[in-house]
């Protein structure tokens, strides 16, 4: 399995391409985006050299068409895991969420979206989610509102897109289309597999000796490939590599135990 697709609720990709937006500024992943913007727009540029003479990024930026989601053909049970379902509704919500960041991807790469590996991806990250929601609710885990407030406080705090939680649903309703019920109850669900996740693995912060090891390795890719710009020191750079780390992690127990839970379950996909 994929690990972009291992934390396959729309709700948490969504929340964390939102914080990852947002903590991009100031870490040492800003070089790799000046430059990528820097292509964008050296590419764009030209685009607008060949058309009909418009030297505005705007127009250039409305040329390229954004292909459409192809949902023709997905059934109305999409997949049945040890007899739940997993409808429709559910895997179109997710799906055109992913396909949206696939196409943008695409549009930089020039590399069409397969659609077809697309939607089995999208439905096998679903799978591994009940998967796991059954896990966590037959272990008796449990998510307080307190502890679902704490998550949208937390997403709010690390997030310089999002002042408030006002606007952290207003925005989530808009992108996604889910009310703030709904948001909620995705939340108190990524609760529980998170803690789910703690009993099966115990603590996954990275160690000090790990984070400087990736430190290092960033610091002898960069020297290898000739690039000038400075790398952050490493207690600035700190955090970053925490957080990257936590999450690759997270993604491999992840990965590990809905490997582990599927070998006993019934799982049906229908696409």
């Amino acid at each position: 399995m994929n690990k972009k697709w291992l934390l396959s609720l729309s709700l948490a990709l969504f929340i964390a391409l939102l914080t990852a937006c947002g903590n991009d500024e100031g870490s040492g992943g800003d070089s790799n985006n000046e430059e990528a913007q820097q292509e964008e727009s050296s590419e764009n540029s030209e685009s607008s050299q060949e058309g009909e003479g418009s030297s505005q990024e705007g127009e250039n930026s409305e040329q390229p068409q954004m292909p459409e989601p192809d949902l023709e053909g997905v059934p109305e049970v999409v997949a049945t895991v040890n007899g739940e379902e997993i409808p429709k509704e559910e895997f179109t919500r997710t799906y055109e969420s992913q396909f949206q960041q696939a196409a943008m991807q695409s549009q930089m790469s020039g590399q069409e979206v397969n659609q077809e590996q697309l939607k089995k991806q999208t439905a096998e990250g679903l799978v591994g989610q009940e998967l796991l929601v059954q896990e966590a609710n037959d272990r008796g885990l449990e998510a307080t509102e307190e502890e679902v407030n704490e998550r949208i406080t937390e997403v709010v705090e690390s997030n310089q897109g999002v002042e408030s939680k006002e606007q952290f649903f207003s925005t989530i309703e808009e992108q996604q289309g889910m009310s703030e019920e709904e948001v909620r109850s995705q939340l108190q669900t990524q609760v529980k597999v998170d803690k789910l996740l703690a009993e099966e693995n115990g603590d996954l912060e990275p160690t000090e000796e790990e984070i400087k090891q990736a430190y290092d390795d960033a610091k002898a890719q960069q020297e290898e490939s000739g690039s000038e710009q400075q790398l952050p020191s490493y207690e600035e750079a700190k955090p970053t590599l925490k957080q990257q780390l936590t999450q690759q992690k997270e993604s491999q127990a992840y990965q590990a135990l809905v490997e582990k839970l599927r070998e006993d379950a019934d799982v049906k996909v229908n696409l």
